[in-house]
């Protein structure tokens, strides 16, 4: 006989429980937000494993959000197979680091890295990628519905971290928390996003062009860039 599902616990099913995918292949070394590369499907299996027993646990909701890019959607495609429902949202997608995107870190001027940093909320990695207060705006907007799983990213875990704290938009690059490590769970507050919970979150605003240091390379890159490690 078939053991039914928990029932919801209260402060289980008040917040999303998001985790990042696991790491993917071909990202060592590379930067890497909307390059779309692919997962061992042992990993991806693996996290949904663990995705699953918590769940079952806590009395979700059998419903998965991920990101369209195949690392996160792998982990919702097991879930599917097993009878969850899984959407595709692509307000979960990583940041874009415009012409950075897909190449190695190490070709990154380090004049253009360090300029991005310099008017961190504001500026477009790479000449033409995601600005990091549109990133956050983006966060921001994603409707979770029903949902209380999610698969995603860690600079998008990053940036609804930083929403849990803050109504404004980072002005220096190390204020921007650490990356989670692919495949943990992180809790967000459902009021973070606009269309959950009590209503409109307001609109972000980023600040003007603060006056900034030139940043370390090490080891605070490190750790206000868990990009470095593929997204």
């Amino acid at each position: 006989m078939t053991t039914p599902p928990a029932p919801a616990s209260a402060a289980a099913a008040a917040v999303l429980h998001a985790w990042r995918h696991a790491p993917a292949r071909g990202a060592a070394g590379r930067c890497i937000g909307r390059t779309d590369l692919p997962i061992d499907p042992r990993r991806a299996k693996r996290l949904a494993h663990r995705i699953r027993a918590f769940a079952r646990r806590h009395g979700l909701p059998k419903i998965v959000l991920s990101s369209p890019l195949a690392r996160c959607r792998a982990t919702g495609r097991w879930l599917a197979r097993w009878g969850w429902q899984h959407d595709v949202d692509p307000l979960l997608r990583e940041i874009d680091f415009g012409r950075w995107d897909g190449g190695p870190w190490a070709e990154v001027a380090k004049t253009a890295f360090d300029a991005w940093c310099a008017d961190f909320a504001n500026a477009a990695p790479g000449e033409s990628g995601e600005p990091v207060a549109a990133l956050l705006q983006r966060v921001r907007a994603f409707d979770p519905g029903t949902a209380r799983v999610l698969v995603t990213h860690g600079g998008w875990l990053s940036a609804a971290t930083w929403l849990q704290q803050h109504a404004q938009a980072p002005e220096r690059a190390e204020q921007w928390p650490a990356t989670p490590r692919h495949g943990t769970r992180s809790e967000l507050a459902l009021r973070i996003f606009a269309r959950a919970g009590e209503g409109p979150a307001g609109r972000l605003v980023a600040p003007g062009r603060p006056r900034v240091s030139s940043r370390p390379v090490d080891p605070m890159e490190q750790r206000a860039w868990g990009w470095r490690e593929g997204g």
